[in-house]
């Protein structure tokens, strides 16, 4: 007998149902040679402090660090599990072979191993790699199982990042609560991805707080229905701008110079994980953890491809696919209707093999969305999965952007137009553009400019107006994403923004979980869209001057390394006895340091 083993009940019906095994018994399903099982999620965990070692069982500085010699497994203390683990146990000890059908990543792989490592399973283990739970996929996935060891370091990278987690997390949580928690009962959560997420925020909070605005002058005018502004750009001091203003009053503006240049836009990029989040954070209010349950769901029905993914590109074999994918997708069949009959457009922006490792970008099945009952909110999102994939197709937007340039007395200004000549993909969001980031235009409403002639000339009312500078807007939820996507750098070009995607904090299914314990541990609030740090988020970050434990860039590095643990570039033995001297000196710094105190602002 083959069991399987699928990280959800769901999703293990899915699979029997394309198995054959449709007997339904308590905890699994059986029939046609196989038994297909499920998990909860995790079953397991890594065993707790108390569980290495009794003395660890109390709070005390003088237990500090705690690094077991070898980190061991144990089950998640619930009856149901332990109940459906027992089931796991009996069908794995007496199978000829399994198959692992976790969700294809590296948390996916991590909870399977452990509870396989758990249930003493002995027989060959395969591995099904499966990017949508259509039936026509699984079929596929299940004629290409692979050897288990071939995802030997997948398991390693995801064990290295639990272990990670437990040896930061135990130690510099409660070396924290006992050194600085002021009320009995608090807690002081430190986190290796958590702790540089809110350092970001409180930053932020504090360049707000703190700046100080600056006033400054620019000098317009208008001609002919159209603002003119001048080229010299901010003017620091009002009498230089009133001395600008008065030097071209009642003098006649000449234009000196017209440039037409024909430009072209490429229909946005499909979504990964992240974008989707901005995306419907930006346009839906939804929290990065409701999208993520959404999209999920959308998965779990069919409906669209795997999402915890961090690439917006697609392998090259999915494309002989995509007529059929268009095709099925029938509500949309007028905004389709265009594309068939010819050969698709293939975009290197989109399809490109060498930028996919395990998942492709988040697109749809090409099972029919009427044919699924659907929530409002995950409507919402299908739609603008949907319409990415449907763009991409779509011939790129063409433009003309028109440059004028005048002169009053020797002062050079300048107006700009856009005009849209054909809008190709637009086409398909309703002709106005699909930006995902937050400070981009929704829709591009530049100026369309009259016909102006070089060397024409009259009248025009100048104006000078003052203004100030602007702090940094707050985080949202979108912005914060992005921010943890590049370690806090502010990247707004989306090629750089992919080759940094490797040194962010935390993986694209972990930052909604990160967030939401932000709230959970009240050191973030949401004020409308804004998120703000709480008093006790702020004084946490400033007790903490080891930068190993706040800073999004360190944090990011470790990131990278567990990547390349991924990618076989990197010993993951290396990576955790770095983890352990770094727990180590951060201990010896804390507690070394008497003068530091927890301050509520």
């Amino acid at each position: 007998m083959i069991v399987c083993i699928a990280e959800k009940p769901s999703v293990a019906r899915e699979i029997a149902k394309v198995l054959g095994a449709n007997a339904s018994h308590d905890g699994y399903m059986e029939g046609n040679g196989y038994q297909v099982t499920w998990t909860f999620g995790h079953l397991c965990c890594l065993k707790e402090p108390q569980d290495y070692c009794d003395q660890w069982r109390r709070w005390s500085l003088g237990s500090l660090p705690m690094i077991p010699p070898r980190f061991g497994i144990k089950l998640i203390d619930n009856q149901g599990y332990e109940k459906q683990f027992h089931t796991i146990e009996r069908l794995m000890q007496a199978a000829d072979g399994i198959i692992n059908c976790g969700d294809a990543g590296q948390e996916g792989e991590l909870i399977q191993r452990w509870v396989m490592q758990k249930a003493k399973a002995k027989c060959p283990v395969q591995r099904l790699w499966v990017s949508s739970l259509t039936e026509d996929a699984i079929r596929e996935a299940f004629a290409n199982l692979k050897p288990q060891d071939e995802y030997q370091s997948l398991y390693e990278a995801g064990l290295c990042r639990a272990i990670g987690d437990w040896l930061l997390g135990m130690n510099a949580t409660r070396l924290y609560t006992i050194r600085f928690a002021q009320a009995k009962g608090q807690v002081l959560s430190i986190g290796r991805v958590q702790t540089p997420t809110l350092a970001m925020i409180v930053k932020r909070h504090f360049e707000i707080k703190n700046f100080v605005p600056e006033k400054y002058w620019v000098l317009s005018t208008l001609y002919r229905g159209v603002t003119f502004s001048s080229t010299k750009g901010k003017i620091k001091k009002p009498e230089e701008g009133q001395a600008a203003l008065e030097a071209i009053r009642g003098k006649d503006f000449e234009v000196t110079s017209i440039e037409q240049k024909a430009g072209t836009e490429a229909p946005p990029r499909l979504f990964d994980l992240t974008s989707l989040q901005v995306e419907c954070n930006k346009k839906f209010s939804f929290s990065a953890d409701d999208t993520l349950k959404h999209i999920q769901s959308l998965y779990e029905k069919k409906l669209t491809t795997y999402p915890r993914v961090d690439t917006t590109f697609l392998s090259d074999d999915i494309y002989p696919r995509c007529p059929g994918i268009l095709q099925g997708i029938r509500p949309y069949a007028p905004l389709v209707q265009p594309l068939m009959g010819k050969k698709l457009k293939k975009s290197k922006k989109v399809f490109d093999s060498t930028k996919v490792t395990d998942h492709h970008a988040i697109i749809p099945t090409g099972t029919d969305p009427s044919t699924v009952d659907l929530s409002l909110a995950e409507k919402r999102v299908y739609d603008l999965v949907a319409r990415r994939f449907i763009a991409v197709f779509y011939p790129d937007c063409k433009f003309s952007t028109t440059t004028v340039l005048g002169e009053v007395e020797s002062n050079e200004f300048k107006a700009t137009g856009k005009q849209i000549l054909d809008e190709g993909w637009r086409a398909v969001f309703g002709g106005k553009s699909e930006q995902s980031d937050e400070g981009e235009k929704a829709d591009d409403k530049e100026q369309v400019l009259p016909a102006f002639e070089q060397g024409e000339k009259g009248p025009h009312e100048p104006l000078l107006t003052e203004k100030q500078t602007t702090p940094p807007k707050p985080y949202t939820e979108a912005t914060l994403l992005r921010a943890m996507e590049t370690a806090g750098k502010t990247v707004e070009n989306e090629e750089l923004r992919d080759a940094m995607k490797a040194n962010g904090i935390g993986r694209p299914s972990t930052r909604a979980a990160i967030i939401e314990t932000l709230y959970k541990r009240q050191y973030i609030s949401k004020v409308r869209k804004s998120l703000e740090p709480t008093p006790t988020g702020i004084a946490l970050i400033g007790v903490i001057q080891e930068e190993l434990l706040k800073s999004a860039e360190l944090t990011g590095q470790w990131e990278k390394k567990l990547r390349d643990i991924e990618a076989h570039k990197y010993d993951s033995h290396q990576f955790i006895d770095e983890l352990k001297q770094m727990v180590t000196q951060i201990v010896q710094q804390v507690m070394a340091d008497g003068t530091r105190r927890l301050v509520y602002q």
